[in-house]
């Protein structure tokens, strides 16, 4: 499944987070957090697509937890090989 995240307009964690439970049919437990993210993303059975695009304002406002966002995604990746991470160049 293809799932494109716009994160346009991001101020805050809470806004990513908002973005990726409106993107993503993540399972109730999410934790609105990078570990709870990394565990839906390393056990999710099928195979996934994520673009990340508009991610300049989320760089800006967030800089460290972005590079945290990219880092664990590249580690799902290595560990899940149903999931494909991308984010597009600004």
């Amino acid at each position: 499944m293809d799932y494109r995240i716009d994160l346009t307009g991001i101020g805050n964690r809470a806004d990513l987070h908002d973005r990726l439970q409106e993107a993503l049919p993540l399972p109730v437990w999410y934790g609105r957090n990078l570990d709870a993210f990394y565990d839906c993303l390393t056990e999710q059975a099928e195979e996934w697509n994520l673009t990340f695009c508009g991610t300049g304002d989320a760089d800006a406002v967030l800089p460290a937890y972005m590079d945290a966002l990219r880092r664990l995604c590249r580690a799902a990746q290595a560990e899940n090989d149903r999931l494909r991470v991308t984010f597009e160049q600004e």
